[in-house]
């Protein structure tokens, strides 16, 4: 049975037309992270503990820029 994953798109992207995104996708133990504008291309999977320090070290950038 082939399953499609549920990619989200993050609800923060650049000026433009809103095309330079991410997309997040919840695979059971997994959370998978791909660019949006090349979805074909390498996928970043983390768990979810690994995934939460990750987005935590990303706010914590974006807030000393």
């Amino acid at each position: 049975m082939i399953t499609r994953t549920a990619w989200k798109k993050s609800s923060f992207s650049g000026g433009g037309e809103g095309n330079d995104c991410v997309e997040v996708a919840h695979q059971g133990t997994r959370i998978s992270v791909r660019d949006s504008k090349a979805p074909a291309r390498a996928v970043l999977t983390f768990r979810p503990h690994t995934f939460a320090v990750f987005i935590g070290a990303l706010r914590a950038t974006s807030s000393t820029s």
